[in-house]
């Protein structure tokens, strides 16, 4: 639990006057004036296709208080050529909540609560109760690249977007947004989203990929969405094991 610079050419309407006629005699005439150029009517700039669609995502999400749904990640590290692969269910509620539980036997619980965010990690060894790390809220990179689904922020503002070929990207039949932090940040690069553009879906993201500056990539495919379905606050209000190792960021 993702710039199209449009240019206009404006045409230039030159006047052209007559040499003036001279008589026989008496002063030069003066030349009969031209009516004055007309410019044509500026036709409106069309919309920029990539915050067309940012923009569908925005509106889905106000729309709904709370949004829950399975994922299943894949996490790719480059340097060690190595692919870990794990489920759960999530849960985002607003403002600012979220709580992911991975299946066993991953096991691992995260909770994002009062500007606070718990991890828990299961030990590896028998009676091992594993650990717990807690940060601000505001520091995690879970945060900004979901605050579509937390309302704790405007996409817009925060990313500079662009649509990709969603064909070559294996969403034939929706869009594919990359977007760009604004700002620098430490935790990411870039983001995609993949994202419905059906009439009755519009704005829906299936996908998210979170790709760093070493070029890992962190990706959740959601299934099994529920909107607005009443989650209750101590959803978020889960407690680790008492004696597992704390650790603070």
């Amino acid at each position: 639990m993702s710039k199209i610079l449009v240019s206009r050419a404006f045409p230039l309407c030159f006047g052209l006057c007559a040499a003036a006629a001279v008589h026989a005699q008496g002063t030069p005439t003066a030349p009969a004036p031209t009516a004055p150029a007309t410019a044509p009517a500026q036709q409106p700039s069309a919309p920029d296709p990539a915050l067309a669609a940012l923009s569908s995502v925005q509106t889905f999400y106000e729309q709904t208080r709370d949004v829950s749904a399975e994922f299943f990640q894949t996490y790719v590290n480059k340097l060690y050529d190595r692919t870990d692969k794990s489920r759960g269910h999530v849960v985002f509620k607003k403002p600012g909540k979220m709580r992911w539980d991975y299946a066993k036997p991953n096991g691992k619980v995260i909770v994002a609560s009062s500007g606070k965010l718990l991890v828990y990690e299961p030990g590896e060894e028998p009676g091992d109760k594993g650990q717990v790390l807690e940060q601000s809220f505001a520091q995690a990179d879970l945060p900004q690249a979901m605050s579509f689904l937390l309302g704790t922020g405007k996409l817009a503002d925060d990313f500079d977007a662009k649509l990709l070929d969603a064909a070559r990207e294996g969403f034939a039949n929706g869009q594919v947004l990359e977007l760009r932090p604004k700002k620098p940040n430490p935790h990411f690069d870039r983001l995609l989203f993949f994202v419905e553009s059906s009439a009755a879906l519009r704005g829906l993201v299936r996908r998210i990929v979170i790709v760093d500056a070493s070029g890992n990539r962190n990706r959740f495919d959601f299934s099994a969405f529920k909107f607005n379905s009443g989650t209750p606050e101590s959803t978020f209000e889960w407690r680790p094991p008492a004696d597992a190792r704390k650790v603070h960021l």
